[in-house]
């Protein structure tokens, strides 16, 4: 939603600026600056990544824009969740989650929290890690490494959309300064038309240069951080999961495996001590 609004800003505020400096919004209406730059950078793109990179860059795009920041209600949901499972499996045994992690959603324990259900991601990591544990003779050091295999696997899959799309933005300016050179060919094509057809393609180049940077610097350059701040969230969140897991398998008790999971949460999400107390107790 942040997206969508700064982006509107960011707009409405060039729009304005200029209106207010005497400036005719039709000239920035340059259609073959636009097909110029728009085609070049689409070209570009398929020239430096595979269609599986293209695809999940494609697809993170409305992924960022619908994406909100794990807020604390959140990150209590899923501490809760393990807890309920950690207690079970000290009550009952390890065998007695095996239900809940084999159909998460018939799971009473995994339906209280349908952020968790939705991402795919962080369920298939939860339930595959506690199904190796369930297996047996997983020593807790091997079940973190390969809880850290799985999170490392998961960046550098994620992380490449966003540079992509870091050096496409990166490339606008470039791309609008050839845009804007091919419109001096053609306004030195017909310098012979007058002043004023000089001036109206003179003015054509220079919307290509501007086009070029505020694409970068204005809409591109900040949706691809954007999507890097959203894999990392991402990555923070199964390591949180990570931490509350390997705490249990190494023996503590499941109010400690969960405390510990807490810590790993950044401070403007993370519930303190009490409140995790309580909400874990129904109050």
């Amino acid at each position: 939603m942040f997206i969508l609004i700064g982006a509107a800003v960011v707009a409405v505020s060039l729009v304005v600026g200029f209106s207010m400096a005497g400036g005719n919004l039709i000239t920035l209406i340059q259609i073959s600056e636009f097909v110029t730059i728009g085609g070049a950078a689409i070209g570009s793109l398929l020239i430096m990544a595979p269609k599986e990179t293209l695809i999940k860059l494609v697809g993170s795009i409305p992924k960022a824009i619908k994406a909100k920041h794990a807020s604390k209600d959140d990150t209590l949901k899923l501490l809760k969740v393990l807890y309920d499972l950690f207690l079970v499996a000290q009550r009952d045994g390890l065998l007695a989650i095996e239900k809940h992690i084999e159909n998460p959603n018939e799971s009473e324990i995994f339906s209280s929290n349908a952020t968790l259900i939705s991402n795919k991601t962080a369920i298939t990591y939860l339930c595959d890690t506690l199904k190796v544990m369930l297996s047996g003779g997983v020593p807790p050091h091997e079940v973190e490494a390969l809880m850290d295999v799985e999170i490392e696997t998961f960046e550098a899959e994620q992380k490449p959309s966003a540079h992509l799309l870091a050096k496409v933005g990166d490339a606008f300016p470039g791309l609008g300064i050839v845009a804007a050179v091919l419109g001096i060919i053609v306004t030195m094509g017909s310098i012979n038309d007058g002043a004023e057809a000089v001036g109206h393609h003179v003015a054509a180049a220079l919307v290509g240069t501007f086009l070029g940077v505020l694409l970068s610097y204005g809409f591109v350059n900040p949706l691809a951080t954007n999507i890097e701040h959203m894999i990392e969230d991402e990555v923070r969140y199964l390591e949180t999961i990570k931490a509350c897991v390997v705490a249990y398998a190494k023996g503590n008790p499941p109010i400690v495996a969960v405390e510990i999971g807490r810590r790993t949460i950044y401070s403007g999400s993370r519930p303190s001590f009490s409140e995790l107390e309580n909400y874990l107790r129904g109050k």
